[in-house]
């Protein structure tokens, strides 16, 4: 009888937490530059992205936030990875980064060569998976919106994308190709081929299409 009790006693004490733990959010942190910075504002992505699980009545189920810092590259995430991510305890991770690595090579001479990229980027990954992060890596969007493969930036931006994809099989990680995304949208959305316009305010940063975009692909390879 005694046996019994204790297993009753342990029974209703193990049901409670095991519902609190399967009612616990999935944590998701969105891990990057100044897009990711300005994700969290009233119109950015990662706003939009809690609408649309509010729409869809998912918000409940995932608690997102944003760890962007402007003008960072891949070191810079290294560095603040314990402190801005690691220290959360996140189920998921996005990895939005790249944009700057490529960047500052012409516009300040501080870029990421491609090799110290990749290092950088897979000891990111490793010291995720170490504490078992669904890690989603993303390709580097656009610096211009030509559609024709004229902005400055598309020969490294198309460079460190391979790259990117080429982490994510090596490292078995999911893979968001945002370049081609942006890419294959301004194919069939700029017939003008503008510079800026469409889904960036300046090359770069996006507008509230832009955010909307970026919020959409974010969704759907969150929730897949």
């Amino acid at each position: 009888m005694r046996v019994v009790l204790r297993f009753l006693q342990i029974f209703l004490i193990t049901i409670p937490m095991l519902a609190m733990r399967q009612d616990k959010p999935v944590r998701v942190i969105f891990f990057g530059d100044s897009i990711t910075q300005a994700g969290v504002g009233p119109t950015g992505y990662i706003t939009k992205v809690g609408e649309m699980l509010k729409a869809s009545g998912k918000d409940s189920q995932y608690e997102l936030i944003g760890a962007g810092i402007g003008g960072n590259k891949v070191y810079d995430l290294y560095l603040r990875l314990e402190d801005d991510v690691l220290s959360k305890k996140p189920d998921v991770v996005f990895i939005y980064v790249g944009i700057n690595d490529v960047w500052h090579k012409s516009s300040s001479g501080t870029g990421t060569d491609a090799d110290k990229y990749v290092k950088f980027y897979e000891a990111l990954i490793k010291k995720m998976k170490a504490q078992n992060i669904r890690v989603i890596v993303c390709t580097p969007t656009v610096i211009g919106e030509r559609n024709d493969n004229s902005n400055a930036q598309d020969g490294d931006l198309n460079q460190y994308s391979k790259l990117i994809r080429e982490i994510s099989s090596r490292n078995n990680v999911e893979l968001l190709d945002l370049r081609k995304a942006f890419g294959d949208y301004l194919a069939k959305n700029n017939p003008e081929n503008k510079e800026k316009g469409i889904l960036t305010s300046d090359r770069v940063h996006l507008t509230e299409a832009g955010n909307k975009f970026l919020a959409e692909k974010m969704l759907e390879a969150l929730v897949k």
